[in-house]
């Protein structure tokens, strides 16, 4: 049975990927997730606000005092220097690059260029086989269309593209006003993938403190119905690589990713949850299905679910909404 696959022009060894997540922040994790079974791993994400933070505190240290003598910008005092976690995330990055035979895909989450693009040309030197952009922001302000938070994203993300020789897949929200569009102009912009999709985090209001909390909640198998329709709508129609994220638990989610078309499926939920064990168990329950339908490799039954290999494409679209209106008796 042949799990072999190609993921951002990587040679993987199967297409299962553990997505970005704090697992990878213990190092000595990075080589059970590899025994466990992952094809590749995305590393815990660089954030755009750590980036800022260390250009801001780096140009206090270099303004300090400069009013005073002529030599002060010249004279850096190391010791108001406190690491902020970039320089610690480029470390990490090749200790874990080191620790397993499998790619390494490093991750930067933000919505604005800032550091990106200096950091991406560094992450490239930590011998990282890929990128992952992670794009992440509340569009709240009533004042900036869609169409200008969109094309800010295609030039972050062709900016990015230009200053590293990293393949570069890009994270997205499913709350964009033409998915495909905009897909097709990542592609277009050099990304060579689109992870799909990106989960938020909504915060929660505490009525015995009147305070806004953070939520954390783990993903469940019904959030996969969103990412496997519009893999299955874009597969065959953009030329990006698609992964699947959010949702994928047991081997039938994960079945259905490769079908929809697919060439990786991302989880990291499950793990949590259950442990590194169980991406062995998923592959297996791969195996066991593809034995019993007569396929001998992933590319042979990737994309046999997307849309223009149905019957019936209008089934990921309006039809699907018609159907199961009319289905509903009681």
């Amino acid at each position: 049975m042949n799990l072999a696959t190609k993921y951002l022009g990587l040679n993987l060894h199967c297409p299962l990927v553990l997505s970005a997540s704090p697992v990878t922040r213990n190092i000595a994790n990075l080589s059970r997730l590899q025994e466990a079974g992952f094809g590749a791993i995305v590393m815990h994400s660089l954030f755009e606000e750590e980036i800022s933070e260390e250009s801001r505190m780096l140009d206090a240290v270099l303004s300090e005092g400069s009013d005073s003598f002529g030599e002060a910008s010249s004279y850096i005092p190391e010791y108001m220097v406190a690491p902020v976690g970039v320089d610690h995330y480029l470390d990490h990055l090749t200790a874990a690059v080191a620790a397993v035979d499998i790619p390494i895909i490093a991750s930067l989450n933000g919505s604005t260029q800032g550091g990106w693009i200096e950091y991406a040309e560094k992450i490239e030197q930590t011998g990282a086989k890929g990128l992952e952009l992670n794009l992440y922001s509340v569009p709240a302000d009533p004042d900036i269309d869609g169409a200008t938070i969109e094309k800010n994203y295609i030039n972050l993300v062709r900016a990015v593209c230009k200053s590293t020789k990293l393949p570069v897949a890009v994270k997205i929200s499913p709350f964009l006003s033409a998915p495909a569009h905009f897909c097709r102009e990542l592609s277009a912009a050099g990304a060579k993938g689109v992870v799909l999709f990106n989960r938020f985090y909504q915060p929660d209001i505490d009525l015995e403190t009147l305070e806004v909390v953070p939520n954390l909640k783990f993903s469940h198998s019904e959030e996969l119905r969103l990412p496997l329709r519009w893999t299955a709508l874009l597969s065959g129609r953009i030329p990006a690589d698609i992964a699947v994220t959010g949702g994928i638990h047991n081997g039938n989610d994960f079945i259905k990713s490769m079908l929809c078309g697919a060439s990786v499926g991302m989880m990291t939920s499950e793990i949590l949850m259950h442990g590194f064990g169980r991406a062995g168990e998923i592959l297996e329950e791969l195996r066991n299905w593809m034995a019993d339908n007569d396929y001998q490799s992933i590319d042979q039954l990737r994309g046999a679910m997307r849309s223009d290999h149905v019957g019936d494409p209008s089934v990921y679209e309006r039809a699907n909404y018609l159907k199961v209106l009319g289905s509903y008796s009681h």
